[in-house]
């Protein structure tokens, strides 16, 4: 690959180009994204909420491997980026399936990349958890709206929610029990809120935790077709495969879309804390 003429690096991006954009049409498009999520009904269910947990792990090993990197301690940071943090989920699997298909296709058309099989793995591995990343980061704009809609304030996450909501629950259990009716219910707690013991903020959010491990599990329904129309996909498996024509280092970043996806955590608990300690 290195040995090609400028020409000849063009025609190989464009022929490439052909075949991730059909690849793309037939696999993230609405109907290619709902063959992939047939495969979350199931155990998937219970790897979800699992991942949500272990993300802020995985982010850390890959920080980790990434400095080892950078003060040349190889043999470390290789270590590190064999670590199988996540939990495999039957989508992931497909997922990853489908891209090393894809990978043979272009081998089998001479348009193969250079990269070993063993950085071509970890390369696919790596599509499917961006892949993942993307649909915590869905989940995430889905109660950031959410919020805004309901409490016209900024929600990034669970634990910012937890509270409007329990406090919600709660005035409308109040209100619906207040001995004057509750017209007279409503013009009281709106002078006298009411007050919350923390487990049902903290059972709250439990809920809350769990159903957005459940929008996650399926949020690649919704986050698919958009990054289609958007180009994104196309783009990021284009990058892929340039990233694994540079043989050394292939598959050893950290994707933007992991950090993106946490800083949307940090910010949930740095607002969360913000307003506790405002009262």
């Amino acid at each position: 690959m290195r040995d090609q003429t400028g020409e000849d690096r063009s025609r190989l991006v464009a022929a490439r180009q052909a075949v991730v954009r059909d690849f793309v049409r037939r696999h993230f498009g609405l109907r290619g994204t709902l063959r992939l999520h047939r495969a979350a009904l199931g155990a998937d269910l219970l790897r979800a909420p699992a991942n949500v947990v272990l993300a802020p792990v995985f982010l850390m090993t890959r920080l980790l491997a990434m400095l080892a990197m950078a003060l040349r301690l190889h043999r470390l940071a290789d270590f590190l980026l064999a670590r199988q943090v996540l939990l495999e989920t039957q989508v992931a699997r497909r997922v990853a399936a489908e891209v090393q298909g894809l990978l043979d296709d272009l081998q089998a058309r001479g348009l193969g990349v250079a990269a070993s099989p063993q950085a071509v793995s970890r390369a696919v591995q790596d599509y499917a958890g961006v892949r993942s990343a993307v649909s915590e980061m869905t989940t995430t704009l889905l109660v950031l709206v959410s919020g805004y809609a309901v409490f016209h304030s900024a929600t990034p996450g669970i634990l910012s929610l937890a509270g409007p909501i329990a406090t919600l629950r709660a005035e409308a259990e109040a209100i619906a029990g207040f001995p004057l009716g509750q017209g007279l219910g409503r013009m009281y707690y709106a002078a006298f809120p009411v007050t919350l013991p923390p487990w049902q903020v903290v059972l709250t959010g439990v809920a809350l935790a769990m159903l957005a491990s459940l929008v996650t599990t399926f949020a690649g329904v919704l986050a698919d077709p958009v990054q289609r129309a958007t180009g994104t996909h196309r783009r990021r498996l284009m990058r892929l495969l340039d990233r694994l024509d540079r043989t050394e280092g292939a598959g050893q970043g950290l994707a933007r879309e992991h950090l993106a996806a946490r800083l949307g955590d940090v910010s949930d608990l740095a607002l969360s804390l913000w307003r506790a300690l405002r009262g």
